[in-house]
């Protein structure tokens, strides 16, 4: 294999440990960032998930709460609750797992969380600003890709960025982002035509479509930066991603893996997004 492999692990540990440092500043000013996460139901993959939210959230000094409401609570019953967070002074960011039961309407519920705590990024004013290239929380998962490529010193202007998949939590926000850093950016779907001819044009190619092993050496351009956001549980219980990691090694010069890739990311970009919400609220600025 040639490329180099980008550790979203690794990376992830190295910027909690500067985080805690960040949040040990604000506590000596008595400042606890505090996140707050509702989950409604108990499907067991988003408990899981939020519960690791708690504990890396916990592990670099933020106060975190899971409030777990059963399944049958009722739309106005869960927006009440956000209400009540949004006047919480305490209370710096806020996050509703997705996806929700089905009786309850998830754009209403986004936008009933207040912008200023908005640390997931999905917030319609969140989502303007980002366009308008305006300060603002920006989706987790994007914002840890495009600190993937910071990290490792990756020139994003003026390369060709082809984003695979078009969803408004990584697809749309990703593409977005890269034409803020004067990318060329190109969005590919299930619609595209001649879609191997386009992927092979990709200096930067994002792939978020959850297919497992959609893509393979052949669709990768000699030298590109490979970003594989998919995570795919396959029978045997392994997790793949929506890259052939192998044979697109032997093309890629940087690619990440799943997992230890894009998905440790994500989690410390929400850490970040809970800290810069508590600095906002509390208008102090700490090192970085």
């Amino acid at each position: 294999m040639s490329a180099e492999i980008i550790n979203g692990r690794e990376l992830a540990d190295e910027l909690r440990e500067r985080m805690k440092e960040d949040v040990e500043q604000l506590s000596e000013q008595g400042i606890v960032p505090n996140l707050t996460v509702i989950i409604v139901g108990e499907d067991p993959a988003s408990l899981s998930y939020v519960r690791g939210k708690k504990r890396a959230s916990h592990k670099i000094g933020i106060h975190s709460d899971l409030i777990e409401l059963p399944e049958t609570t009722s739309h106005q019953e869960l927006l009440h609750l956000i209400q009540q967070l949004n006047s919480n002074d305490e209370v710096h960011g806020i996050l509703v797992q997705l996806p929700l039961p089905a009786h309850i309407n998830e754009d209403e519920v986004i936008e009933t969380i207040s912008p200023d705590k908005d640390v997931d990024g999905f917030h319609p004013i969140s989502i303007g600003r980002m366009m308008a290239q305006k300060d603002t929380f920006l989706p987790c998962t994007p914002l840890g890709i495009l600190t993937m490529l910071d990290e490792k010193n990756i020139d994003i202007e003026g390369k060709h960025a082809v984003v695979l998949g078009r969803s408004r939590i990584v697809g749309k926000p990703i593409g977005q982002m890269l034409l803020n850093r004067n990318a060329t950016v190109t969005y590919c779907h299930s619609r595209t035509k001649d879609l191997a001819d386009v992927l092979r044009q990709a200096d930067i190619l994002i792939v978020a479509i959850g297919k497992p092993a959609f893509i393979t050496g052949e669709h990768v351009k000699k030298g590109a930066v490979v970003i594989d956001v998919g995570i795919n549980r396959l029978e045997d219980g392994t997790l793949t991603g929506d890259v052939d990691f192998e044979s697109a090694s032997e093309q890629a010069a940087y690619i990440t893996p799943v997992p230890k890739g894009v998905g440790p990311m994500t989690i410390t970009m929400l850490l970040q997004n809970t800290i810069k919400a508590a600095k906002l609220k509390n208008q102090v600025t700490t090192r970085s």
